[in-house]
């Protein structure tokens, strides 16, 4: 839950600092979803922005930045590397999910990233926010169900804004296990 929870909170600020990104997901969610009824799972196909906007929030808020510790289970080559097993490794996602080789503007909020010229959602390779492989987190796919429906019904009910006095809005991030928003406010007003 902290994952998701960290996610929300770097998703909240993230639509405060860009409100012409929050305007069109708000517009796409009220044009497939409605006003009225809650978004349910299956409304995840209809909204490529939305989708869009939800995975460069996890790959730009980089939440987990070093995943667990893993341990190999046999002697290795690796990239010219020998790796003895037994040996610990941790893996290093953030030098994935802001790698300039895979991504055309790593170090900003682009949802771009994740449509095509169409304006369709796009799988990449290089977005790997709960690891990869066979250790990847058991959990993601309740994860990725829980920040859709979660952010989309924050969206279709509150419009979030910079509060009152506040100049400038930071993106800083504090230390801990998970990467966390530094900002402490959110100013959420109802729609």
């Amino acid at each position: 839950m902290e994952t998701t929870s960290t996610t929300i909170r770097w998703g909240m600020l993230l639509m405060m600092k860009y409100p012409e990104i929050q305007r069109k997901v708000h517009e796409e969610i009220i044009s497939v979803v409605g006003s009225e009824r809650s978004p349910r799972a299956e409304d995840r196909k209809n909204l490529a922005y939305t989708d869009a906007v939800i995975h460069e929030i996890q790959r730009f808020g980089d939440i987990l930045p070093l995943n667990v510790t893993h341990e190999t289970t046999v002697d290795l080559n690796f990239k010219g590397f020998f790796i003895p097993k037994g040996t610990h490794v941790i893996p290093l996602l953030s030098s994935v999910l802001y790698d300039k080789t895979q991504w055309e503007k790593p170090n900003e909020f682009n949802p771009s990233h994740f449509l095509d010229a169409e304006g369709k959602f796009v799988k990449r390779d290089a977005f790997m926010p709960f690891s990869a492989g066979r250790r990847a987190c058991v959990g993601e796919t309740l994860a990725k169900m829980e920040l859709f429906l979660f952010f989309t019904a924050l969206i279709q009910k509150f419009k979030f804004q910079v509060p009152p006095n506040v100049i400038e809005l930071g993106l800083e991030s504090g230390v801990g296990l998970t990467s966390s928003p530094k900002y402490p406010y959110v100013c959420a007003v109802r729609r």
